[in-house]
């Protein structure tokens, strides 16, 4: 099935409502490990950008299996799941661009922390889920029908539910 440049916008529009996201490497046994991220950034090709420090587990992660999965949820009607291919960036001028002040919280040092690295997401598939606004009407009312007769909602399908791909 080809992907639209409305679902790709569509995806691009959900993205840029996360400030948080839990981003999912695979540790040295082959096991999913999973932690919640700042966005620092992201762009109009849905890339995602992370700060990090670069002696952490997920920088030794992501140079050993690149293959990466991001998640995000908002408000119980917005959930948004990305794969993809991640890389360490090192470019100061690119951490200087995205650096909020809050971040300090966890970078100390700042944005010129000789540790502070970035991570880029490039995305291949996004799946969405998405009830909030209008969708919500359309999400109770498939709801109420699912319970009426007895069978399940139908939000795989239409405005409610999307897989695209985006490489």
């Amino acid at each position: 099935m080809k992907t639209t440049s409305a679902e790709i916008e569509k995806v691009r529009d959900l993205l840029k409502g996360f400030s948080t996201a839990m981003l999912i490497t695979h540790d040295s046994a082959g096991t999913l490990r999973a932690r919640p991220m700042a966005v620092a950034d992201t762009t109009d090709s849905s890339e995602l950008w992370f700060l990090t420090n670069d002696e952490s587990a997920k920088v030794q992660e992501i140079e050993r299996i690149t293959r990466v999965h991001v998640v995000c949820q908002r408000d119980n009607s917005v959930y948004l799941s990305i794969a993809g291919v991640a890389s360490v960036v090192r470019d100061r001028a690119h951490i200087e661009s995205v650096w909020k002040e809050s971040f300090r919280v966890w970078f100390p040092d700042g944005k010129d922390g000789p540790h502070l690295v970035l991570i880029h997401v490039i995305p291949d598939r996004a799946e969405y889920w998405d009830t909030h606004g209008l969708n919500k009407a359309s999400y109770l009312w498939e709801a109420a029908i699912a319970y009426v007769s007895g069978d399940t909602p139908h939000v795989e399908e239409g405005e409610l539910h999307g897989v695209v791909h985006l490489a």
